[in-house]
């Protein structure tokens, strides 16, 4: 499905929607509807047939009125600033929602990782960090991975970073690997904390998960464990995953190791042995309990939202749905968790890597997902009181917790 809706405009309607019901000041309104700053920045990569090519890229800081700000390094061929920009600002509530002490960032440089050498992949990396480093720390904006980066490249920018301070600097990113202070259970996190959060929906709608159908558009990171996860933690039948290229259903469920293997081996998830192949747009309006999208942005919309069956909808990616569709789904009766509420546990247990960091004191695994499990909890109980209270569908909810959250902190600095 093409993508063709503005996701910062998107972000921003989803603001002034809670902005409305809050009474916020206009004042506040309007300094809350755009991000506090952003830098825009040429990379010029020396690529291995000795040509030097020069990328584009983003780092956006929307709000830090919480602290630091924290969010991701995207490498896509079709980044663009708005879509830095709304992701700045989702973090910005998902940090708040999520009672963390943070604010809200994003950054991503304009490229084709997948055609790239690993010896591209590392220059490129380190040209982002000494152009965009100036204005990151752990007292000012922690970067973490996202689309098409990993623990490598966060490896390579925290060296690259820390070459230029003179000194190791660990708490200056997340999502490393454990041997450079990353932290146990972040691999998983993002699909972990999902998980704990359709485990609550389904106890306050009265729904017995186990053997309940599933499906997941998108097989990255996030949808590979979701998978795995959904049938560990949760009890649930997976019956339908799909990547970029399409999608495949089995009645009788999906082994989420041997999907794996299938993509790991052809490059996709579509022809796997015993199934029947069907596009994403297929894969979102199929007749199951629970439905994952963990793609990209704007899959559902006033298009095609009338046709989810679904009774959770649970968002792993970063704004799949779009605020039309919000009301569609919200009038015909799905439970919808929002994306800055179901993937949080990404930046969640960024934070615990950051805090750990600090005081050079790392946590058993075990520890790691009780302290999530705490947080996704706390804030998905947040989030449904609200709607409770209010009337209102669970993103507006969220926002409701999250905005409020953000103003108070700009109210009491004195911002306006």
């Amino acid at each position: 499905m093409k993508n063709e809706i503005n996701p910062f405009e998107n972000a921003q309607r989803q603001l002034d929607i809670a902005a409305e019901i809050l009474k916020l000041d206009p004042g506040m309104h309007a300094f809350l509807r755009e991000p506090m700053r952003e830098l825009h920045v040429s990379l010029p990569v020396r690529m291995d047939d000795g040509t030097v090519k020069v990328f584009k890229g983003f780092r956006v800081q929307y709000n830090d009125a919480r602290g630091p700000c924290k969010g991701g390094i995207r490498f896509h061929p079709e980044e663009t600033i708005d879509t830095v920009r709304a992701l700045a600002a989702w973090m910005t509530w998902k940090c708040a929602l999520l009672d963390l002490p943070l604010g809200g960032g994003k950054g991503g440089v304009v490229c084709e990782p997948k055609k790239m050498s690993k010896g591209e992949l590392e220059r490129l990396s380190r040209a982002y960090i000494r152009q965009v480093g100036r204005i990151l720390g752990p007292e000012m904006d922690i970067p973490a991975p996202d689309v098409y980066t990993d623990a490598q490249i966060m490896a390579w920018m925290m060296d690259e970073f820390s070459a230029m301070q003179g000194h190791n600097v660990p708490g200056v990113i997340t999502g490393k690997p454990l041997c450079l202070g990353g932290s146990c259970g972040r691999s998983d996190a993002t699909a972990r904390g999902g998980m704990y959060v359709i485990r609550e929906a389904a106890k306050v709608l009265g729904i017995d998960l186990k053997g309940k159908t599933a499906a997941i558009q998108g097989y990255g990171n996030a949808g590979q464990f979701a998978h795995k996860l959904g049938q560990e933690l949760l009890g649930l039948k997976v019956v339908a995953v799909s990547d970029s290229r399409g999608g495949i259903y089995c009645e009788a469920g999906l082994d989420p190791e041997k999907v794996m293997e299938h993509k790991a081996t052809t490059g996709s998830v579509m022809d796997f042995p015993g199934c029947t192949n069907i596009t994403n747009e297929e894969l979102l309006t199929l007749d199951v309990r629970v439905l994952i999208p963990a793609a990209l942005e704007n899959q559902i919309t006033e298009k095609n939202a009338s046709q989810i069956r679904a009774k959770i909808l649970a968002e792993l990616a970063n704004g799949p749905t779009t605020t039309d569709a919000d009301g569609i789904l919200y009038k015909n009766g799905v439970f919808v968790l929002p994306d800055f509420l179901c993937n949080a546990g990404g930046v969640t247990v960024s934070y615990f890597e950051q805090v750990q960091n600090a005081y050079n004191y790392y946590w058993p695994i075990e520890e790691v997902y009780e302290k999530l499990d705490k947080k996704m909890t706390a804030a998905f109980h947040a989030m449904y009181e609200m709607a409770q209270a209010y009337g209102v569908n669970n993103r507006v909810a969220a926002y409701l917790v999250a905005v409020s959250r953000v103003a108070e902190a700009v109210r009491m600095r004195g911002w306006v």
